[in-house]
Order: C-alpha cells, then structure tokens, then sequence
C-alpha cells in the first residue's frame, strides 16, 4: 500500500510529517490554517502537489472554523475564503502549485455564491468538494503517469534501475508520485 501524505477525516486533515522522515513515521493532525500555514512553512508537508492539496484543505479548515464562530456569512463567504488563501499562500511564496490551489479555491468560492447559494454550510461542503476533486484529479494524473510510464519501461530489456531527481515519489502527491509512479504501477502489475 502506498503512503498517503495527506488525507482528511471529518473537519481534519491529516499529514505525514516528512521533517521526520525517514527516522521517524509521524503524522499531524491539522485543525486551523495556522497549524496548516506552519506546516507548509517547516516543510512538513513537501512536494508540489501535495502542497497545493494542503492550501486547498487548508482553505476548507479555514471556511470550518470561521462557519463554527459564527463570523462566516453568505454576504462574507468569498471575501473569507480568499483572505484565508492568501494567508496561506504567504507560507511558501514560490509554491507555484500551493497559489494555483488557493486561487482554485478562491475561484469556487465566487462560482457559489454566483450559484444564489445563500446557505453557509452547503457553501463550505462546496470547497470540501473541490478538495475532493482536487485529491481524486491528482491520484488519476499521477496513476496515468504511472501507466504510460510503466508501458514504457516494460519495453527496455533488462530494465533494473531508475534514477529522479527531486521529490518525485508517493509522499510528494496524493498517493502515486510522479517520476516514481511508473515504478509503483510496476510493482502493482
């Protein structure tokens, strides 16, 4: 089974603390975007798609908390949203993947209030749902990756290493990495 570096239970998300790694297998329980801002900036959470899928969900946290405090209205929804984007954005400025996920988030939370949706909570299950989506796209990217890869590497004869550069595997996406996925696909097959 491969590792999920980030994944969400209920109104928490969960990641697996690479700062930790490979000594150490610890996973952080994340309940504010203030916990999620600090565990972008430390590098918690490492790898260009899962550090856009954690602004995404740290969006979500975001919408949660404010929803519970009573401060998130439909007059406010978008505003909101894109306040808690930008903070969290300033985590890791250069994320290109992290502002992408943050602007998507922003760009959601204005298709639903265009939508008439005036409940709050049906707005907030709208950015749940686009985390999900946003999880779901990538493990398909990744996995489609890792298939035409595989098809490829199954062609060499004599095949017995691979060799990537940068955070390329399973803990730096939603599940099946990137460079690395043919490997994983391989080892599935």
């Amino acid at each position: 089974m491969l590792p999920k570096p980030i994944w969400l239970e209920g109104e928490r998300v969960f990641l697996i603390d690479q700062t930790k790694l490979p000594v150490q297998l610890e996973v952080i329980e994340i309940c504010t975007e203030e916990q999620m801002w600090d565990a972008i900036k430390r590098l918690v959470v490492r790898g260009a798609p899962a550090i856009g899928l954690a602004g995404a969900f740290g969006v979500y946290i975001g919408a949660v908390r404010k929803l519970e405090a009573g401060v998130l209205t439909a007059e406010n929804f978008a505003e909101e949203v894109h306040k808690t984007g930008a903070y969290l954005d300033t985590s890791r400025p250069t994320a290109v993947n992290l502002h992408w996920a943050v602007s998507r988030m922003d760009n959601v939370a204005e298709a639903l209030i265009a939508s008439g949706e005036q409940n709050v909570q049906k707005l907030v299950q709208g950015l749940l749902r686009e985390c999900e989506a946003m999880l779901d796209e990538d493990i398909a990217a990744c996995r489609a990756i890792g298939e035409y890869g595989a098809d490829l590497l199954e062609q060499i004869p004599d095949f017995h290493a691979m060799l990537t550069h940068c955070n390329a595997g399973a803990l730096a996406t939603s599940m099946y990495g990137t460079a690395l996925a043919p490997a994983y696909i391989m080892q599935e097959r």
